[in-house]
């Protein structure tokens, strides 16, 4: 993600112009892992040891930019400012014993709209750490998103998207 696109707990988020004509911009509860020590091909026994701590996160995606006005680079849907509201606070990695078994929840104007848990997760926060180590230095504060479980609003029948004024909260 961009770095703009990170935001404090209680800040608003941002929806830009260029998705305004439409409803497209949608959540993602995350585990959000930070990294406290540069990490470059870190084998998978090694991967937590490099982690500062986790918090709570949103991916908050723009789904028609990304597939239509992204030039098929779907990360670009992800990375406008505000789009990465985390906290607030940061559990320290000596606080979690398994991050691989945490709760993690959604929820869109007082309606829970996804919970699960980071076990659930098609691969552990060591193996995406290290997948990541392999083609990038993973420098110190780096922000890892996890994966969203089920529930997001595109694909739910009707499609929920986010709105002004919506209360979104990730826990």
């Amino acid at each position: 993600k961009n770095p703009g696109a990170a935001t404090g707990h209680l800040h608003p988020v941002q929806i830009p112009s260029c998705c305004t004509r439409g409803p497209e911009v949608d959540y993602e509860a995350e585990l959000a892992v930070i990294i406290k020590t540069p990490t470059k091909n870190v084998p998978v026994e090694k991967a937590l040891d490099h982690v500062l701590g986790y918090s709570c996160a949103n991916d908050i995606s723009a789904r028609k930019w990304q597939k239509n006005s992204g030039g098929g680079q779907w990360v670009r849907g992800k990375s406008f400012d505000t789009f990465c509201p985390f906290g607030p606070w940061i559990v320290t990695a000596d606080e979690i014993s398994d991050p691989n078994a945490l709760d993690i929840e959604c929820v869109l104007n007082g309606k829970t709209m996804q919970k699960s848990n980071t076990g659930d997760m098609i691969f552990s926060v060591a193996q995406i750490i290290s997948f990541l180590s392999e083609s990038t230095t993973l420098l110190p504060g780096t922000l890892i998103m996890t994966g969203t479980p089920e529930g997001v609003g595109f694909t739910r029948k009707p499609p929920i998207f986010l709105g002004p004024g919506d209360k979104l909260e990730t826990k």
